[in-house]
Formats: structure tokens, sequence, C-alpha cells
């Protein structure tokens, strides 16, 4: 709370590149909706990578440790004004921020009432906020997940106030080995996301046992630390802003391997979209997946955007893989 509401002002006085890396480019409909969010929402916003998911109208989302409201505003845009975009933050300046604009953006939006709200509050207890079971068709977290001490606890909540076919989408930092204790109780490297990054292989591990489907990697980066004396204290350890998919998959959904057919229909993605690290699926193409992505096109909010069939898929289809 003191790091992101006092010490930092701006997002040039951060340390480390670890919050300002975006792993690609971000699409036409993306760059103009962030053209429309107010000068200071944008200034005190400290999020990495890119976490705005495809096919997005009507949804409702919620964003975990949303800051200033950056991501919030984006999204207020893509869902539309029938849609809804909640953000959560324990940072009580950081959340007055992101309130002050909301007339501002609804004005701009050209929207009759606010689409999105702001809630002070912890990411690991979402009912204190009074957020419901099964409230959310997708729930996003932009570099914060690291701050959290209680990462399962977080998952697990996450996990909750989905609906069943929903979806956590997020970027977050993860190291190349678990941290020391030297580095774990290092505060300039908490503020700057490093000490509290999870293992990269825990997340898999966690993500199994709170229920949700094995993580898809979207993206990652290596991130670069030019400070020596920060280097000097992390060693050997290596660290990388990734963005994941995960899915609140029913155990209705599941059956076996299945071929799979985008229809092209996103807005934005028309031609191809490109779900994660190991599936691009083109318009008219036929593609084998495994059982796992079958479950979670056939449950998720991307069903209407395929044809899917049972069979066709070999045992070695890939597997999500850091």
């Amino acid at each position: 709370q003191d790091y992101y509401g006092k010490e930092l002002q701006k997002s040039e006085d951060l340390k480390t590149n670890a919050c300002v890396t975006s792993a690609r480019p971000l699409p036409k409909s993306v760059r103009e909706a962030l053209e429309r969010v107010h000068e200071e929402v944008l200034a005190r916003y400290y999020g990495c990578g890119l976490v705005i998911p495809e096919c997005l109208a009507l949804c409702r989302i919620l964003d975990l440790g949303s800051g200033s409201g950056r991501d919030c505003y984006l999204l207020s845009q893509l869902v539309g004004e029938q849609g809804h975009v909640t953000g959560i933050d324990m940072t009580e300046g950081q959340v007055e921020v992101a309130k002050k604009h909301i007339a501002y953006h609804m004005d701009k939006f050209g929207y009759q009432k606010p689409n999105v709200e702001f809630l002070q509050g912890y990411m690991e207890k979402l009912g204190d906020a009074g957020l419901a079971d099964e409230s959310y068709d997708i729930v996003i977290s932009n570099c914060v997940i690291n701050l959290a001490p209680d990462k399962r606890a977080v998952l697990q909540e996450a996990y909750r106030v989905l609906k069943p076919g929903g979806e956590m989408y997020f970027s977050d930092i993860y190291a190349s080995q678990r941290l020391s204790e030297a580095i774990q109780k290092h505060r300039v490297l908490w503020g700057e996301c490093l000490a509290g990054a999870l293992y990269w292989r825990d997340l898999y591990s966690i993500a199994e046992e709170v229920g949700f489907s094995t993580p898809c990697l979207v993206t990652a980066s290596p991130i670069t630390i030019g400070d020596k004396e920060l280097e000097g204290i992390i060693g050997d350890c290596r660290f990388v802003s990734a963005t994941f998919r995960l899915f609140k998959v029913p155990g209705s959904s599941r059956a076996g391997p299945g071929q799979v057919i985008y229809n092209g229909g996103i807005v934005g993605h028309e031609r191809e979209l490109v779900f994660d690290a190991n599936f691009t699926f083109k318009e008219g193409e036929v593609v084998d997946v495994d059982a796992e992505m079958a479950a979670i096109l056939r449950s998720s909010r991307f069903a209407e955007e395929f044809l899917i069939r049972a069979g066709g898929a070999s045992a070695d289809a890939p597997q999500g893989c850091c």
C-alpha cells in the first residue's frame, strides 16, 4: 500500500521493467480504446503485459488489483454498455483515482449509466467485498498476484466467483526457482513485483489443487533488472513476465480429444485466433486438440465460435508448458 500509494507517483518511478513489459503488439481496437482513457489513470498505472482476452461482448469481468483503473476502463469499452466490469484493489489512493474518473469515461464512451465499479478490498478475501459465487465470466489480473502472500487463496477465490466455463486470464511474474527468505523480505523487490514471484512450476500445482484446467501459457518475456544492487541480491535466479489462461471446466464438458474448426467470428481476430503458445486457430481450418482443450472450448464463451466434434486428436497433442 505504501509503495503503490505514496512512493510511486508515476510509472517512470519503477526501478525494473517487470511492470512495463508488453509481450505482443496491441490489436487496433485495444489501441483505440486506450486512447480514450484519462491521462491520470494511465500515469498512475503499474501493470505488466496485456490482459485483454478476446470475445468480451456482454461479459461480466472482475479485475484483481485494478490499481488506477486503466484495464477496467479499457474493458468497459470492449464489453459494451450491457456488460460490466468490477475492479478491486487494496490501496485506497489507487481506488480513489479510479473512482474519480467514472463520470468522465462514461461520458466519453457515450454510456447512459456506468458499467464499471471500484471496490477497496483484498483479492484473497473477495467475499468480504460482497462478491458472490459464480458471478463473473472472466477474472483478470495484471501483475499483482505476486504481491499477495497467499497465492493459493487468490486462485481459490477467483475459481469461486467464476461461472462454470469461466476464465482467469492474467499476467504475472514467475521465478526460475523458489526464492530465498532474504529476497522475499526485501521491500523494494516486493514493490517491484520480484520478491513475491511464484516459482513457475508451483502455478501448475496450485491451479490443479484449486480445480482449474492446466494453465495455458499465452506469452512470456524475460525481465531485465537495471540495478546492480538488486542484481546482487537476486543472484542466479531468473524472472519472466508471463500471461496465462486458466478455465473453470465443469465435469460434464470433459470427454476425449476432438477436432475443432474456428468460425472466424471474433472481432479483431476474424482470420485467426492465437489462443495460447500451443494453439492458433485459423478460420475454417480443422485442428486436432487434446481432451483438455476440447473441454475448454466446449464449456467456455468460445463454444459458439467453434465447430467441435469428438475424436481425431492424437495422444501426443501439445500440453501446456512454460
